[in-house]
């Protein structure tokens, strides 16, 4: 490379050949209290960090049946993870039950089925709530997820104040990068507050939401457009809380976030370094006063997008790579992908080498042994600024439409995200950027010899048998009188957490539930 040739991050911020102290003076200057566990929270939320405590280490499981997942769940727990994280399968996701035609096909495929109460009870079979977070990756029906989770709680014998974990809910995203969306934005927006309003006096310890930014970066956005993207989104699910006449201090400290992590590492820590700042400062603009309502915690999951089908075995390093810019970055909870997930599902031995992946770092490599260990560095603080300078221009450009849900509807962040993902496959394409084993240090038999997960594609019968016992064993008429009761509230604007949790205590499905809501709402194109 001559010496005359720029370089940049996919973000578009120039890296120059050496950094010194003059790259970072403004930034100095601006940071009297540069320390972590102050505002604005660059250098961490926690004053000692991983000191304190380390990062819960999740694996995101969930595949086939409850039965199923749920034996996954124990072999996790004794492999030593700290908190479960749980996916679904495409008819949960969409509310639909496993006997709807629509289903056919996706039963139990990306995540666990669940259509009801009884699937919630041995998901969870021998696992008590209290005891664990739990983390659920659920939009469009995370209302009744959670009614699920609660439902469950209550009758394990559980003081609801002690329940932790997270719901994504985030849905705007979805309208943007990921498509499992039922109602329009309003009624979503409507229902997110809903449960915001009810879990801020039932369930303290809950995270109300955890906005992803991980989903706008699978889709194809940069470093700079998922925080950009991500924290426009939360700015409009404060707003609509603050319109319901909210407190900010109050359900902002039940606000998380969900980031991805790539393969660039100094460029990933830069952006949740910047990601933190920003939300800091959008927050107290917004009225916060509680430094708690400030803070930006997130969770992590490493770049499945980044994964190669070809030598999947590479994926181990990658994976590592995306470990130590997660935690140098700063996260307060973590997901590391199977090498085997450009594949399949993952098996039992690759989530096995992705939890002991988390664990070496903790215990093995220093680096939690300090806070924000990168803090000082030339290269790291003139990354950090550039990509809050980069972020702000972009959320300005939403401002301007009106706000994340107008920049949604006009198609802006669609578009923008479209781009991105192009011009990173055409550098692919072009050979500019190397893909290891896949344009570059390619060999013959790829992946021989990995084993694939398989689900069954029985399991939909499984599935239809336990709703037919169900619904021969449940009280019609009671199940008739509360799924009325849910229309006239969703319909006279009251709260629906209570009664769509009295409806899956009395054995409504999922499908039933979401489809009331569908007849008021209708569904979103």
């Amino acid at each position: 490379m001559s010496s005359e040739e720029k370089k940049y991050t996919d973000s578009g911020i120039e890296i120059k050949t050496v950094f010194t102290q003059k790259d970072i003076a403004t930034q100095a200057q601006e940071n009297t209290n540069y320390l972590p566990g102050r505002f604005p929270f660059t250098r961490g939320v926690q004053d000692n960090m991983y000191r304190g405590r380390l990062w819960t280490m999740r694996q995101y499981a969930g595949f086939s049946t409850a039965e199923e997942s749920n034996k996954r769940y124990h072999y996790l727990l004794s492999q030593g993870v700290s908190g479960l994280s749980v996916a679904f399968d495409l008819p949960t996701q969409i509310g639909y039950d496993s006997d709807h035609a629509l289903a056919e096909g996706e039963v139990g495929k990306v995540g666990v089925a669940i259509d009801s109460i009884e699937d919630m009870q041995n998901l969870f079979d021998g696992i008590q709530l209290e005891k664990i977070s739990t983390s659920m990756t659920i939009n469009a029906t995370g209302f009744i997820l959670l009614a699920l989770y609660v439902a469950l709680a209550k009758q394990q014998g559980a003081d609801l104040k002690n329940i932790s974990g997270t719901i994504q809910n985030d849905i705007l995203k979805e309208y943007a990068a990921r498509g499992t969306y039922i109602y329009p934005p309003k009624p979503s927006m409507r229902i997110i507050t809903d449960i915001f309003e009810w879990c801020s006096q039932e369930l303290p310890k809950w995270n109300t939401i955890s906005i992803s930014g991980y989903h706008i970066r699978e889709a194809g956005s940069t470093a700079a457009q998922e925080i950009a993207f991500t924290l426009a989104n939360g700015k409009a699910y404060v707003k609509a809380a603050l319109e319901k006449g909210l407190d900010i201090n109050v359900f902002g400290k039940r606000i998380s976030f969900f980031f991805n992590a790539h393969n660039n590492l100094f460029e990933e820590i830069a952006k949740f370094r910047a990601a933190r700042k920003m939300w800091a400062q959008i927050m107290k603009e917004l009225g916060a006063t509680d430094d708690k309502a400030m803070k930006l915690r997130f969770h992590t999951q490493t770049g499945g997008s980044t994964l190669t089908a070809q030598q999947p075995l590479n994926n181990i390093s990658r994976v590592t790579i995306q470990t130590l810019s997660a935690v140098l970055g700063g996260t307060q909870s973590l997901h590391t992908n199977g090498y085997d997930e450009a594949l399949s599902l993952p098996t039992e031995e690759a989530a096995a080498i992705a939890l002991r992946t988390q664990q070496i770092a903790a215990f093995e490599s220093g680096i939690a042994d300090t806070a924000d260990p990168l803090a000082g560095s030339y290269y790291v603080e003139y990354l950090t600024e550039k990509m809050e300078e980069t972020a702000l221009e972009i959320m300005q450009k939403i401002d301007a439409m009106g706000g994340a849900v107008s920049a949604i509807e006009e198609g802006f962040i669609q578009d923008e995200i479209a781009k991105s993902a192009y011009i990173y496959q055409q550098q692919i394409e072009s050979n500019e950027k190397i893909i290891v084993g896949v344009n570059k240090f390619q060999h013959a038999n790829n992946d021989a010899d990995i084993p694939i997960l398989k689900v069954d594609d029985q399991i939909r019968n499984v599935q239809i048998e336990k709703l037919n016992r169900l619904r021969q064993q449940r009280n019609p008429a009671k199940c008739d009188q509360i799924l009325q009761t849910l229309n006239d509230k969703a319909t006279s604007g009251e709260n629906i957490m209570p009664v769509v949790i009295e409806a899956v205590e009395n054995k409504c499905t999922l499908g039933e539930i979401a489809d009331t809501l569908r007849e008021i709402y209708g569904e979103y194109k």
